[in-house]
């Protein structure tokens, strides 16, 4: 197979996987009202990369058929800036609220097979080759994929990461003829209702954790034993008038119960090897998969910034001095990440192996910066909009014909109709203020890390070479020295 169309991924998508919504145990992932908006939404991703296969398709290493260039393992900067430009027509299609379109996952795997060498050691070299080869089975049948890498939150006084071994974490139960057998449970497979197959790998070294949780491996998602609970669905109807962002954009978050699960074992990338797994996301993983992550929030933060200027406008607040501040800070966070996003990739280099990523540390910067960025974005946006976003009439009334002329009448804006302020406001709530801006929000305080772990990381990971040289200067200069030594002696 080669990069698929939106019909082959609904087809796909028919299989017997148990997966719950509510008290729904879903039939038809395409059919279910919950579901059927993002899955079409996912659909027209998929064929939004023959559309735009210049950018999109690039061709395969070995065989030379079309592959989504998500896929590639850069080799180079202009590799890079290629897969830029692929990564930025997805993010575009959903203005960067769908956090898990599969270019996420292509990414991530990319990335491990590039520096499948990471893997390989600590006797794991059996794992590292079949994490080589299904990479690019993965690339080849362009599998739309997931993840869970999130411990079950049970007890956090105890840590975030198991202490020797914890029954309700995902663990090794037994070897068996073919694999071995799992059980447990992990969060949050965003995607899990569109997703071919679900990955298991690292998000974190666990330092006490006993050597059976230390697992990484794929399987399909209709595996027996396999169960997903999603959280309630944010999509409301399928209405792209009145719900223009949540009719299609639910991605969908589930807690996933591995009951008894047989994982074959040339789908395992680790096999309880500790050691191995506290060490394969240290090195290539951030400035790889941050390339996506931050044009995705690069593409939001400049959605948001023209969505509330186009409000301001709409009613003619734009002149307003506080209104051009909110929009101004707007602005600010929107060419922040473009900067970001483009020092990382200016300052890309070869991180072993022969695979290219970016400069981790602009990228790392706006990672800190994004969940309280985000939240701030939606505050300003309902600060702009003000009771405007709910005074927005429904298809319905508007096609009303005696309500119409009042409506046109009186619903209208400085510089646009009734219909269109009714859609621009709408918009604007769906985005800051629904179900779905609410999920979204949440989804970007914590999906990259809380606040306070970034902080953390930032400071621990950034090179103070320079910082400490020009305090050193001070600190360390012999007071009752003579003043400018340097130039004197340069005289004599």
């Amino acid at each position: 197979m080669t990069a698929r169309t939106g019909e082959q991924f609904l087809k796909g998508l028919r299989d017997n996987r148990e997966l719950w919504v509510g008290g729904d145990k879903v039939g038809s992932i395409a059919d279910h009202p919950a579901l059927m908006g993002a899955a079409q939404a996912l659909a027209e991703v998929f064929d939004l990369q023959h559309r735009s296969a210049d950018v999109c398709l690039m061709p395969d290493p070995e065989t030379g058929e079309p592959i989504n260039v998500s896929h590639m393992i850069p080799r180079s900067r202009a590799d890079l800036e290629r897969r830029h430009r692929g990564l930025e027509r997805v993010a575009e299609y959903s203005v960067g609220l769908m956090g898990r379109t599969p270019d996420y996952m292509n990414v991530t795997f990319a990335g491990f097979a590039g520096r499948a060498d990471e893997w390989a050691t600590n006797g794991n070299a059996r794992g590292a080759e079949n994490l080589v080869s299904y990479q690019k089975m993965l690339a080849r049948e362009d599998l739309s994929l997931t993840h869970t890498i999130v411990h079950s939150t049970v007890d956090l006084a105890k840590g975030k990461y198991p202490v020797g071994f914890d029954p309700v974490q995902l663990h090794k139960v037994e070897d068996t003829a073919h694999g071995i057998v799992v059980r447990g449970s992990r969060v949050l497979a965003t995607l899990a209702p569109f997703a071919d197959e679900l990955a298991v790998y690292p998000g974190g070294p666990m330092l006490q954790a006993a050597d059976v949780h230390a697992l990484s491996f794929c399987i399909p998602m209709d595996t027996p034993g396999l169960k997903f609970i999603c959280r309630d669905s944010v999509s409301t109807s399928t209405n792209r008038f009145e719900h223009p962002l949540s009719s299609r954009f639910d991605e969908q978050d589930a807690f996933v119960i591995f009951d008894d699960v047989e994982v074959p074992r040339d789908r395992l990338f680790i096999d309880a090897n500790l050691a191995v797994y506290n060490t394969v996301m240290k090195t290539t993983w951030w400035p790889n998969i941050m390339q996506q992550t931050m044009i995705r929030a690069q593409t939001k933060l400049e959605f948001a910034w023209g969505l509330a200027t186009r409000m301001a406008e709409a009613v003619n607040l734009v002149g307003q001095p506080q209104t051009q501040q909110q929009l101004g800070e707007l602005a600010m966070f929107a060419e922040f990440a473009r900067s970001s996003v483009f020092a990382g990739e200016q300052g890309a280099r070869e991180y072993g192996n022969g695979m290219w990523a970016c400069d981790v540390r602009p990228l790392s910067a706006l990672r800190a910066a994004l969940p309280t960025w985000f939240p701030r974005v939606n505050d300003l946006i309902r600060q702009i909009g003000s009771h405007n976003l709910l005074t927005t009439p429904a298809r319905a009334a508007l096609a009303d014909e005696k309500l119409r002329p009042l409506i046109d009448k009186y619903l209208r804006g400085a510089s646009i109709d009734a219909e269109k302020r009714s859609r621009l406001f709408r918009l604007a709530w769906d985005f800051a203020g629904t179900a779905l801006g609410s999920r979204n929000e949440q989804y970007e305080r914590f999906y990259l890390g809380s606040v306070g772990r970034n902080y953390t990381a930032l400071q621990a990971n950034t090179d103070r070479a320079r910082a400490d040289r020009l305090l050193d200067r001070f600190l360390l200069e012999e007071l009752d020295a003579p003043q400018h030594l340097d130039l004197v002696e340069a005289a004599q």
